[in-house]
């Protein structure tokens, strides 16, 4: 039997969301980073920052790139393959997407050139100001569409009139308590992954005995912020985890594995679901644990998915896994930061080998857990795409054909395929660079004092000639 038009149309969005995400899960985090470090140079006119900001940015530019050539195609998608629920909620959810558009897409407009191409031209606090709207433009437009999807897994504030959602509440869809809990939760994954990507490059650095102090700067900021923010993630994780197993139930119990109701209930650790049997193999559990996760007591009853009906219930496989996944992700994330900090600190870095290897390899931590947190909310969310009131079959455009899905899936996926294989290896390639390589331009009353440096013994000079200068234009100027 071939795969039907619902299938394919699942399976493409699934894919082209898949790759888009990855991309303002880094920029977000990483524009905030490159504010951080403005700002720190400003205050310290230590020029370690500035070259460390000079580094990151032109990653920055082609991640930022990526993600907005990527995220246009989920427009055209929802046209092509998802008319109906366009004209469904077309109301709610076309009003919240030009709110991104009028506040995030604005601001990343109007400033981004400044942040590419303006340091020369514009003053230093100007300069600065530009990095931070950059910055709150990324945030906002990681809010709208969280208020969005949060509207799609908790509907709230509309009614219905001739088969279409129309809002009666706008503040109550917008200040969603639900919003308020997903929201942080991914700005913090944003963060994190950021954070695991610049320290895998400091340590990688550090590896290979080159750009010392700028590794240094890397690594102990990065993992700094990430021990701080892992234990706070986990907290919101928490929180998320509260929202589902109140609104979701049966999200909750595919994700837990609980097939049946118990009181109190155990906590499946580890186990292969059988959907077609209803049951778990191979199945490791913690008793009375499960009732203490949810309902923070020792004998509450947690439904199991028996309590539906078989075609209300997620695909049980993606949810279970994906969720312990991303725990695991978080878990590894945690040990990393507190030791790294707490090795940072004690000074001596390069002598540490066996933690920087660890580390140089931990940077797709951030972008496995955000994929697989993002596995968990959507298919847990099937069959339906707005929760409770629109199932994705009845989402799907009339008339849609297998071979048309099939056709644009493939399209899709070749020319990701693409861009995604090219941008990586440009970003590989201004890592393998190296910060001290190609031309570092400083500026002091808005001269461009500009020195070069390559990758070979004679760099450390090179840099030492070069701030000699630019401490002596700067006595000059006094």
């Amino acid at each position: 039997m071939g795969m039907s038009a619902l299938f394919l149309s699942r399976l493409q969005f699934a894919a082209t969301i898949s790759f888009h995400i990855i991309f303002p899960a880094f920029t977000i985090g990483l524009a905030a980073w490159l504010a951080v470090l403005e700002a720190m140079s400003l205050a310290t006119r230590n020029p370690v920052y500035r070259r460390v900001f000079d580094f990151w940015l032109k990653i920055f530019a082609v991640a930022f790139g990526m993600g907005v050539v990527s995220g246009m195609v989920m427009a055209f998608q929802l046209g092509t393959n998802w008319s109906e629920l366009s004209r469904a909620s077309g109301p709610i959810q076309g009003p919240l997407l030009s709110y991104e558009a009028f506040t995030a897409f604005a601001l990343e407009a109007a400033f981004f050139g400044v942040v590419l191409f303006g340091r020369s031209r514009v003053r230093e606090w100007f300069y600065l100001v530009s990095c931070i709207l950059v910055a709150v433009g990324t945030t906002l437009s990681a809010f709208w569409i969280l208020v969005n999807n949060s509207w799609m897994q908790h509907p709230v504030g509309y009614t219905i009139q001739n088969g279409a959602f129309v809002p009666t509440d706008w503040p109550a869809i917008i200040f969603n308590s639900v919003v308020w809990v997903r929201f942080p939760h991914m700005l913090l994954a944003a963060y994190l992954t950021t954070a695991f990507c610049v320290a895998a490059v400091g340590a990688r650095l550090l590896l290979n005995g080159r750009d010392r102090a700028e590794a240094t700067v890397m690594f102990r900021m990065a993992l700094g912020l990430a021990a701080v923010l892992v234990p706070l993630q986990i907290f919101f994780g928490h929180l998320t985890g509260d929202y589902v197993h109140d609104y979701q139930p049966v999200k909750f119990a595919a994700i837990e594995g609980r097939w049946a109701d118990e009181q109190p209930a155990a906590e499946v650790i580890l186990a292969v679901p059988d959907a077609h049997a209803e049951r778990n193999r191979y199945e490791l559990k913690v008793p009375v644990l499960g009732s203490l996760v949810a309902s923070a007591t020792l004998d509450s009853k947690e439904v199991g998915l028996k309590d539906f009906a078989r075609a209300d219930r997620p695909p049980v496989l993606i949810p279970f896994f994906a969720f312990r996944v991303m725990v695991g992700c978080g878990v590894v994330m945690l040990l990393l930061a507190w030791i790294g900090t707490y090795c940072a600190y004690r000074r001596k870095l390069s002598e540490r080998r066996w933690l920087l290897w660890p580390v140089a390899w931990s940077f797709p931590l951030g972008f496995v857990a955000v994929l697989t947190g993002w596995f968990t909310a959507e298919v847990g969310r099937q069959p339906w795409t707005v929760w409770g009131v629109m199932r994705t079959a009845d989402a799907l455009t009339p008339g849609l054909s297998a071979h048309f899905a099939a056709s644009t899936l493939a399209l899709y996926v070749a020319v990701y395929g693409f861009i995604f294989c090219f941008g990586v290896y440009y970003i590989v390639k201004i890592v393998n660079r190296g910060v001290m390589t190609g031309k570092v331009v400083a500026f002091w009353n808005g001269n461009a004092i500009a020195q070069t440096f390559e990758p070979n013994a004679r760099f450390e000079a090179q840099r030492r000639a070069a701030e000699a200068t630019i401490a002596g234009r700067k006595a000059t100027s006094r």
